[in-house]
């Protein structure tokens, strides 16, 4: 094929492609039918400026969802969502509800030339600040057409589609009229009266035309100029003939309404409403009081404080109380968070432990805050006096017993008169000292003198202290507070030991320590008869004071005792014992 033939070729397939996607594309589109009323009213599709309705009657779209906007200054504006099909004509009826109201002088008036059907938009570029097109405001014959503004600077933009074909800052004074030029701009100012104090919206006859603009208005007010922190105002507005309506600091809001502000500190808030007709503002404030009150006190102040060993008796209760305002968040030291007014009882302990007397302050500070920042801070102070005294010495005597007593046999009642007077002292003492120190025991430690199989002795030592735990359990002591333990003859006293206890004991005369000391060797089988008394935690021991004054001391001391026949027996193989 040659080179010509190949590019003719391609050409006609070129021609019929673009033909059939133009086909295609015809085939996607559908139409919309257009009935509005007034006829003047200017057609938005999709947010782009397409023309009056009276020229926009039938409108070829794509087909799909498209958003509609029927504008005509001096009529309330209708917003419609249409749904155009493939090959088909969609038809709308719209009828825009006029605004009945007019607008009062001073006036300044617009001309504008070379916009021919562009929209006209005044301090914004949305369908919100449309005011007409440039056929209605193009000449100021015998025929008027044009746009009547209060005397002010706005920001004019011309739209075609979705172009720009002009936008510029146009300063309209008092009675006078700016001629503008597009898309050359401002062409002159000239002298402008009109006879009329007010005019309506729109107005619109044969070749002549009338828009009037209103001038917003707004009004912001609060509900409280004056709260405390945390509580709330309740921010009202109205607003007119603005489209773009925005509280500082809150943000864009509604043309009219209410909202709860609940601001940390004292703010300003100022309401701008911006139309076509310019520009208005309005402010109120809300004053902020962050300032905290607080007030603490202690009822009483001073206290008295006793304690002997664990336990105390005496310490005073003493009242913390408080009050705060315009606090969210309340604490005291040594007590925590608490709420912002209320009393509390203390349980008083000072920080001294030993024995001693007790001189001590402790302060205790209030803090109040709250979320704006507002702080207080308040301290009482409470004085602690009084002493602590370690617990009382028991006064406790070793417990003696008779030869082979107890015996086996009945090893419950074979103490003797002054022993079991000895052992209802110590009961009624060492109750009382249990209720000053509850932790408070007393081991019992039996023994035996050197006679006897040393077997028989364990036993023997550990009856004579099961006897006195008896005894003392019958006087009121608890038998958790007593331990027992059997020594036998372990630990037994020696001639010396026994020697240096008679010249202790106070209940011995000289004379009477000399007449002892011939039966010496009784005398320390006597001594160590019987069962020691200690005390924990402290470690205090029982006295070992023989009775050489009881009117028993003879029963007590005798070597032989009620059955002591074995126990003789078997001592006689180990030494000869002379009575």
């Amino acid at each position: 094929m040659k080179p010509a033939i190949r590019i003719s070729l391609l050409s006609i397939c070129v021609v019929v492609f673009s033909f059939s996607s133009a086909v295609r594309a015809h085939a996607q589109d559908g139409k919309l039918k257009l009935h509005v009323t007034p006829k003047q009213a200017y057609v938005f599709v999709d947010g782009h400026a397409i023309s009056e309705a009276s020229r926009a009657h039938t409108l070829k779209l794509s087909a799909g969802d498209h958003k509609l906007e029927l504008v005509n200054y001096g009529y309330s504006p209708a917003n419609r969502d249409v749904t155009i099909n493939a090959g088909q004509t969609t038809e709308l009826e719209v009828t825009l509800t006029p605004v009945n109201s007019t607008v009062a002088e001073p006036f300044g008036a617009m001309t504008i030339e070379g916009a021919n059907r562009d929209a006209v938009l005044l301090n914004g570029k949305t369908p919100d600040f449309f005011v007409g097109h440039g056929d209605e405001f193009d000449h100021n014959w015998w025929w008027k057409q044009e746009l009547v503004v209060p005397s002010g600077t706005y920001q004019v933009t011309t739209l075609r589609g979705d172009k720009e074909t002009w936008s510029g800052s146009v300063d309209v004074p008092a009675n006078q009229r700016v001629v503008i030029d597009v898309p050359k701009g401002v062409r002159k100012t000239v002298p402008w009266t009109r006879s009329s104090v007010s005019m309506p919206r729109f107005k619109a006859g044969t070749a002549s035309a009338t828009v009037a603009v209103a001038k917003p208005t707004a009004d912001l007010s609060v509900s409280a100029a004056q709260i405390n922190c945390g509580d709330s105002s309740q921010l009202k507005w109205n607003s007119a003939d603005a489209p773009r309506v925005e509280i500082t600091p809150v943000g864009q809001v509604g043309a009219s309404g209410e909202q709860a502000v609940q601001p940390k500190q004292t703010t300003s808030y100022q309401l701008t409403a911006v139309g076509p007709g310019g520009t208005v503002t309005s402010a109120a404030t809300v004053n902020v009081n962050t300032a905290v009150q607080a007030k603490l006190d202690l009822s009483p102040a001073q206290v008295q404080y006793k304690r002997i060993g664990d336990k105390v008796v005496e310490q005073g209760s003493p009242t913390l109380n408080w009050t705060t305002g315009n606090a969210q968040t309340v604490s005291i030291d040594r007590v925590g968070t608490v709420a912002g007014t209320g009393n509390q009882a203390l349980q008083i302990t000072p920080q001294k432990t030993d024995p001693g007397p007790v001189d001590e302050t402790i302060n205790y500070t209030l803090n109040a805050t709250n979320e704006c920042g507002g702080t207080a801070s308040q301290t009482a102070t409470l004085h602690i006096v009084g002493s602590i005294e370690g617990p009382p010495e028991l006064a406790m005597r070793s417990v003696y017993f008779e030869t082979n007593i107890p015996t086996a046999q009945d090893a419950q009642n074979e103490l003797l008169p002054s022993e079991q007077e000895t052992l209802k002292s110590i009961a009624e003492s060492f109750n009382r000292y249990l209720a000053i120190t509850p932790a408070a025991k007393l081991t019992l430690s039996g023994h035996a003198d050197e006679r006897g199989e040393k077997e028989y002795n364990q036993a023997l030592s550990e009856r004579r202290a099961q006897l006195v735990k008896t005894f003392l359990t019958g006087q009121g002591v608890s038998a958790e507070a007593l331990d027992i333990q059997a020594l036998g003859e372990e630990q037994n006293l020696s001639a010396d030991d026994v020697k240096q206890l008679m010249q202790q004991n106070p209940n011995l005369s000289d004379e009477q320590r000399q007449k002892e000391m011939w039966r010496l060797k009784t005398l320390v089988l006597a001594n160590n008869r019987r069962v020691d008394i200690s005390l924990s935690p402290t470690g205090q021991q029982s006295v070992r004071q023989y009775p050489y004054n009881a009117e028993d001391f003879a029963r007590l001391i005798d070597r032989s005792g009620p059955s002591a026949e074995s126990a003789v027996q078997f001592a006689a193989k180990k030494e000869k014992i002379s009575n």
